[in-house]
């Protein structure tokens, strides 16, 4: 398969870490890097001028989140994820599940809600279309765990174990769109769940947890179908350069490896995550409680005890 369009020759060297980080990736995602680096700056920097703070850990895992789309796609690792399925493996891996979860970490929709100007009763203006477009029915149901999660699913089966890929991995434009898709749907699935942003789906920690859960064995199935098949199941990786050296069904047992392997680390990710939420949301509700009991006077724990009191003189 000729991946000419792609600017790359057919006949690799064998990959070494300083010749594959250079910046020899998809130019159309370098573009989209910067621009998300310097919106998010000129954000915080606007909310920083009027007086108002902004997380840090925020803007870190942010930058983490841009830094690792393009490490995977604008570097020489694209290249050879065009002619190694186990590259390719750690690109969709890390886009569709790692970089989904650092950019969430980072609530940009808060952070836009925060910077854009309200405009005023009865007007509507990007602040308000924004608040309407979350709370539409639209982004209900593209947000539901009913839809987030076959979604999640179909990713993975319903474009591996069919002609789409091999298409899609034919052309610029095809990779750019395949490429773009899984950071979509990683964004989709992990968006309530990571329950940074607001949004209109916000369930309980504990279902939370179930529906990460819920999408994770079936990367570990693909992963073991991948590393169990007996011949190359994907055409494109069928025939790897000579240059390489590489066995074609050794590599596609090293992609189903790292797909097995990613259906437990963003977990791991994700659950210290919530756990950490869940942890400062019961502090801020103990806080919550303890200003009200200080603010009553602690009637309710007067009332309490007069009930109890007025328990025992009826006994007597």
């Amino acid at each position: 398969m000729d991946h000419s369009g792609h600017g790359m020759p057919m006949e690799l060297p064998p990959f070494t870490l300083g010749r594959g980080l250079a910046f020899t990736g998809e130019p159309f995602f370098l573009t989209c890097c910067l621009l998300a680096l310097a919106l998010y700056g000129a954000a915080v920097l606007r909310l920083r001028r009027r007086g108002d703070s902004w997380p840090v850990g925020r803007t870190v895992a942010w930058v983490l989140g841009v830094a690792t789309i393009a490490l995977v796609m604008c570097t020489g690792l694209n290249d050879y994820g065009m002619v190694m399925f186990s590259v390719h493996m750690v690109q969709h891996m890390v886009i569709s599940m790692v970089s989904p979860i650092l950019l969430l970490l980072g609530a940009p929709v808060t952070l836009t809600l925060r910077v854009l100007p309200s405009a005023g009763r009865g007007r509507k203006g990007p602040r308000e279309l924004l608040v309407a477009l979350l709370h539409s029915r639209w982004v209900r149901l593209v947000s539901h765990p009913v839809f987030t999660i076959p979604l999640f699913i179909a990713s993975l089966y319903g474009l591996y174990f069919t002609p789409l890929f091999d298409f899609l991995m034919g052309s610029t434009a095809g990779h750019i769109v395949m490429m773009g898709h899984f950071l979509a749907v990683g964004l989709a699935f992990f968006w309530p769940i990571m329950g940074v942003d607001p949004g209109p789906h916000r369930p309980g920690y504990v279902m939370r947890m179930l529906e990460l859960f819920a999408g994770m064995p079936f990367h570990a199935f693909f992963g073991i179908a991948l590393m169990m098949a007996s011949e190359p199941m994907v055409t494109t990786y069928a025939h790897p350069p000579a240059s390489l050296g590489l066995d074609a069904l050794a590599d596609q047992t090293a992609a189903g490896g790292i797909a097995w392997a990613f259906s437990e680390v963003p977990s791991v990710l994700v659950l210290v995550a919530l756990l950490f939420q869940w942890y400062k949301s019961e502090e801020r509700q103990a806080r919550r409680s303890d200003r009200a009991a200080d603010r009553d006077g602690d009637q309710e724990l007067a009332a309490y005890n007069a009930y109890l009191a007025g328990l025992q003189a009826r006994g007597r």
